[in-house]
């Protein structure tokens, strides 16, 4: 039975993250520099482990494969996964090198600025032999970002496990997740993020990545369709408290926002994308059936709100009654 908002029924296709995962401390306090902070929250995090709590949440099926330290943060972060109800199989272990650790300092809007502790951490040492490629090409969505495109090992093993979902027959999903701070400079990020940029079938950018990808102050149709590709199905365009628009190869338009109030954003866009991969992964026909799949934005809208109300991604994270909860008081 489809839910009550009319988007498709929850998939039991097996979507599987790539990537990174790590503690975010967030300030107790908004609003106050890393310094001035009186205390941190301990948040488990990164977006592809986000996005994979997120289809667990709302019902799906995922897997995580990254590498994570062989210290009592990599064990902790391995277990909030598997409680979850995320698949592990994927993840292993680095006995040299620590988890990564990530500072947010959330500004009074709630909006975040990052200093991290990478140097290097597990996730960047990832090799390409080390990958579950079973678990990999089972996958009916493979979803990654671009920080694992940072430096070897862990590109070639990226690129790796990419090549071999697709050889497999999965839709590709990419979050280009831009964390300016970590890449060497703005032009090297620049050039990595769109290396692998005609290999998705799905991309999500938000409003300030599509003006770093294009160099361009602009955040319109014209702008976003800039990076488009002949191979894409779905590019989506996030803009935070103003909704979200999408183009396809056949039609584009825009959904509307929920009004929450807001206290972190972290996470809120992994949450997009995790109810997006859930309702789709068993029927990709709804990518070319435009009032399907406004359906589905607005619940993946939905999910974006939810996650912005709390502090910390994955403790955010909404469940499907969340969700229609939100949707039935919104109408």
């Amino acid at each position: 039975m489809a839910p009550n908002n009319g988007a498709s029924p929850t998939g039991s296709g097996l979507i599987v993250s790539f990537g990174e995962m790590l503690i975010d401390f967030v300030p107790t306090v908004s609003g106050v520099s890393l310094a001035d902070a009186p205390g941190f929250l301990k948040a488990p995090g990164g977006a592809p482990a986000n996005v994979a709590i997120a289809v667990s949440r709302l019902g799906g099926h995922s897997a995580f494969v990254g590498k994570l330290g062989e210290d009592e943060f990599g064990h902790m972060l391995a277990n909030i996964l598997r409680e979850h109800g995320v698949n592990d199989e994927g993840i292993c272990f680095d006995k040299g090198a620590r988890t990564a650790l990530a500072f947010v300092t959330l500004r009074s809007d709630g909006e975040r600025e990052f200093m991290f502790y990478r140097n290097p951490s597990a996730d960047m040492l990832l090799k390409a032999d080390e990958l579950n490629i079973k678990l990999i090409k089972s996958a009916k969505i493979f979803h990654y970002g671009s920080i694992s495109l940072i430096v070897e090992p862990c590109r070639s093993a990226h690129i790796k496990a990419m090549e071999e979902a697709k050889k497999a027959g999965a839709l590709l999903s990419y979050d280009p997740n831009l964390r300016l701070p970590l890449w060497p400079s703005a032009d090297e990020a620049r050039e990595q993020i769109k290396s692998i940029w005609d290999k998705a079938d799905i991309i999500k950018v938000s409003d300030d990545e599509l003006k770093f990808l294009t160099k361009s102050e602009k955040v319109d149709d014209e702008t976003a369709m800039s990076l488009w590709h002949d191979g894409l199905k779905l590019l989506l365009l996030t803009l935070g408290e103003h909704g979200c628009k999408y183009y396809t190869k056949n039609f584009r338009g825009s959904v509307d926002p929920f009004k929450v109030k807001t206290v972190d954003t972290t996470g809120a866009g992994d949450s997009f994308v995790g109810a997006l991969l859930c309702k789709i992964v068993d029927d990709q026909s709804v990518l070319e059936d435009e009032k399907r799949l406004r359906e589905i934005l607005r619940f993946a809208n939905a999910c974006g709100a939810i996650t912005t109300t709390k502090k910390g991604a994955i403790p955010a994270l909404p469940s499907e009654a969340d969700v229609e909860a939100l949707i039935k008081a919104s109408t």
